[in-house]
């Protein structure tokens, strides 16, 4: 089987790895796999690139020049799928991937769609969305949403979990690593509400001495997060590593993983963190609680609370028994049910379905 995946970017994110990742494992199963990136390559682009899979730049350009060359490219590669991924890629490829003659076309939305909606934002995608075969929703509240979207295709609407490649437990002597390690793997943004954790991990570390929280990932909010980390007098107990590739070690030496997003879908690096049973403290929103709460691998907190962060860091920190606990159900859902084996295979059998 031919399959294009039509992305926005390949810079660094959950969407853009998890696509890599599904490239990847549909390559090894004998399909011919390529990606279409709209504005830019990437450092995920560079690396699929190094690993010999076909990336097409078509850079940016008027929607109707867009258009003509997502059309132009299908039509010289005879694909079987096109599988865009969110909305503009949707609104970009889903026409030109059927009027090239794709025998399968389908849609993926990778955050929430929450209300209140961007109508005109959701109109463009329900009237390209027509030309999909499936629109898949990344878990049921991202499916829930969608139905009650502008111009929804309900009867189009599946849920796909996000799956994701087990973190190899590798060394990290080199991380020096001292105490309880708390972990957040991310784009260092707005919504991720990385304040909360600060705040939370403050009050933390007067009951539990040599607390760490390690942030890993890089983005707008970083100068002010450090800044925040030095006025409430932490900066010592929290370390921002910045971005990295090599995110298994870090996964490897957390005790909890924690988030603290305002809004959430199913973060790639939650279900890392599951697959080597790293027990989750998170905010109560989105997929993200969906999948705490279907694991019962974690804790919650409600949105801003970071008093309530707190409390729960401090009972994994204190109780080995609920650690372990949350750490076997972690991991026992990630086999169950978010393996990038078990996503594939239900796309597979979507991208087989047919109008």
């Amino acid at each position: 089987m031919k399959i294009v995946h039509v992305v926005y970017s390949l810079d660094m994110g959950g969407a853009e790895v998890l696509v890599a990742q599904l490239c990847r494992m549909q390559r090894a199963n004998g399909h011919e796999v390529s990606v279409c990136a709209y504005s830019r390559l990437g450092p995920v682009g560079e690396m699929l690139r190094g690993e010999g899979i076909a990336v097409y730049v078509p850079g940016e350009a008027h929607p109707t020049t867009t258009m003509w060359r997502y059309f132009q490219h299908f039509r010289a590669l005879r694909p079987d799928v096109v599988h865009t991924h969110n909305v503009a890629p949707t609104i970009q490829a889903a026409l030109p991937a059927r009027l090239a003659g794709a025998r399968s076309v389908v849609s993926t939305r990778h955050s929430l769609v929450a209300p209140p909606y961007n109508r005109a934002e959701e109109i463009k995608y329900g009237v390209m969305a027509a030309f999909c075969d499936s629109i898949a929703g990344i878990c049921e509240v991202t499916c829930n949403n969608l139905r009650g979207a502008p111009m929804a295709h309900r009867e189009k609407i599946v849920r796909v979990y996000n799956g994701a490649t087990a973190v190899e437990r590798v060394p990290f002597d080199a991380l020096g690593k001292r105490g309880f390690t708390l972990v957040f793997v991310g784009r260092l943004a707005a919504v991720k509400n990385l304040q909360t954790l600060i705040r939370a991990v403050a009050i933390a570390v007067r009951q539990v001495p040599g607390l760490e929280f390690w942030v890993v990932g890089d983005g707008p909010v970083r100068v002010a997060l450090e800044s925040l980390a030095a006025e409430l007098g932490v900066e010592t107990s929290i370390r921002f590593w910045g971005q990295r590739l090599d995110t298994a070690q870090f996964f490897a030496a957390a005790d909890a993983f924690a988030m603290s997003s305002v809004s959430e879908g199913l973060p790639m690096s939650l279900l890392q963190a599951m697959s080597v049973g790293v027990p989750a403290v998170t905010t109560d929103v989105g997929g993200m609680a969906e999948v705490v709460r279907l694991s019962g691998g974690g804790l919650l907190a409600p949105v801003g609370d970071f008093e309530a962060m707190a409390e729960a860091i401090v009972k994994l920190a204190t109780d080995a028994a609920l650690r372990s606990e949350l750490s076997r159900k972690a991991a026992e859902s990630y086999r169950a049910e978010f393996t990038l084996e078990r996503m594939d295979a239900a796309y597979m059998e979507i991208y087989s379905r047919r109008r």
